[in-house]
């Protein structure tokens, strides 16, 4: 219990060593704009709109845009103490470095086999989307499309970022298009009123009336809070911004505003312009569209959507491949391991990283992932809940006097978050809680039997020397 409650000493970077013997850094080469572009294509509001949300239209009906709104206002809550933590802490590893250093390293790991959990089921899952939105044009193999994409990424994460800073906003304003197109066609073919929102309907097999208990919505709050999980992007990009004390707060704040709006707003649209209850059930929104103006539109919004999976492909990669040199950095793996992952390519990029992530990802597609969504789910709710554990204790000691960004209605913030995310876990599907609970026990074999024992050479969190002021 002591390795989970007591804050670990900050060591001092310590990477694979350049030819010259200085550690390996990297680059800060990007600014608010960039960050938050980038941030954004990870949240990729119109992938999670057209990939995710379907699911909760099936599970939830018109409860939907309640149930995202709901999951929108805890994560202000969340991104509050992403904010502190990200500045007070800002590392590649993101919540792991943040939990390490301030609730100890048991902790701080059980987050990041969490993430990792969660970095490595997304990609592919949205990946495989691909192929429905491509089918205006051509007919592939969801799973083949899927892989083609995660290659696709992998090769663009090997690039500069800020060059794909620049890709991602192109593609980004493409989809942000898209779902300004679906909310426009939806409100102005609205076959019921506002009230519909909170009338709490779904259709069955047989196409009847459902209610939809509040049990279902709460159960469903794990999945609306993954909906805009990517504003944590902005923490895992703190050593590539410029100005982290500053940047990072507004850059995870200003993007979890924008993209609850470009998510929000068309499921609303959605919900009022559905021809009737079961094709909202159906949650076929390409055809609603289709039906709502001609195929031409259908087509478009279709394509911007395939390419707002690949922006999220690509965005995923370079995210993800951060936190596993950041761990390799940290010396989480056998030395071997680390001195593999932590190695920098031509381009700043962490590069077998890079493709220690893309390449299982694209194998990923060829695996049925349907029940790994709820497991998504219970990873992402459980690691808001370590996190909000670590701005609870985010101003003891040393850290209390560091110069960082600071949530308002401390304390009370975290521990009303911690309540609520507690009692959402408690709501989950049991097998997706002995998956994850699984998974998480044979981490903890791991810290028990390798890690721990090595304390002084293993496991030991860094924070980049000219952020340490």
């Amino acid at each position: 219990m002591t390795d989970t409650l007591r804050p670990v000493d900050t060591a001092v970077l310590d990477a694979a060593p350049t030819a010259s013997g200085s550690p390996q850094k990297l680059k800060r080469s990007i600014g608010i704009v960039g960050g938050t572009l980038l941030t954004l294509s990870c949240v990729t509001p119109a992938s999670t709109l057209f990939v995710v949300v379907p699911d909760l239209f099936s599970s939830l009906g018109t409860a939907t845009a309640l149930t995202i709104a709901i999951g929108s206002l805890l994560c202000i809550a969340v991104a509050f103490c992403y904010s502190e933590l990200g500045t007070l802490i800002p590392s590649a590893g993101g919540e792991y470095a943040m939990v390490s250093t301030l609730a100890g390293r048991l902790a701080g790991w059980l987050v990041f086999v969490l993430s990792l959990l969660v970095v490595m089921i997304v990609p592919p899952v949205i990946a495989m989307g691909t192929a429905d939105y491509l089918a205006p044009i051509v007919h592939l193999n969801p799973s083949m499309a899927g892989a083609g994409v995660m290659l696709l990424a992998t090769l663009a994460g090997l690039l500069d970022l800020r060059a794909n800073a620049w890709i991602t906003g192109v593609f980004l304003v493409l989809e942000v298009i898209a779902a300004g197109v679906v909310a426009v066609l939806g409100f102005t073919h609205s076959q019921r009123g506002a009230g519909s929102l909170v009338s709490m309907q779904v259709a069955d097999s047989g196409g009847h009336t459902d209610t939809v208990t509040a049990m279902l919505v709460v159960s469903g709050l794990a999945i609306a809070l993954f909906v805009t999980q990517g504003f944590s992007t902005a923490v895992y990009l703190s050593e590539e911004l410029e100005n982290p004390r500053r940047n990072v707060a507004r850059t995870v704040l200003a993007t979890l505003a924008i993209s609850t709006v470009i998510i929000l707003v068309p499921v609303v649209a959605i919900t009022l312009g559905a021809s009737d209850l079961s094709t909202l059930t159906g949650g076929d929104i390409s055809s609603m569209v289709t039906a709502w103006s001609n195929s031409a539109v259908g087509t478009f919004v279709s394509l911007c959507v395939a390419l707002a999976i690949i922006n999220a492909g690509i965005v995923m990669v370079i995210q993800n491949s951060r936190v596993l040199f950041a761990s390799a950095r940290d010396k989480a793996w056998p030395e071997p391991v680390n001195k593999g992952l932590a190695r920098l390519g031509r381009f700043g990029s962490p590069w077998v990283a890079t493709l220690i992530v893309g390449v299982p990802g694209a194998l990923l597609c060829f695996v049925n992932l349907d029940t790994l969504y709820g497991v998504t789910g219970v990873s992402v709710t459980g690691m808001y809940l370590l996190v909000a554990v670590a701005a609870l204790l985010s101003r003891r000691g040393k850290h209390a006097h560091t110069s960082a960004w600071r949530m308002p209605l401390w304390p009370a913030m975290p521990v009303l978050l911690i309540a609520v995310l507690a009692y959402i876990l408690s709501q989950q599907d049991t097998t997706y809680l002995l998956w994850t609970g699984g998974i998480t026990a044979v981490a903890t074999l791991y810290w028990a039997f390798y890690l721990r024992p090595r304390r002084e050479t293993r496991w030991l969190v860094s924070i980049p020397e000219d952020t340490q002021a």
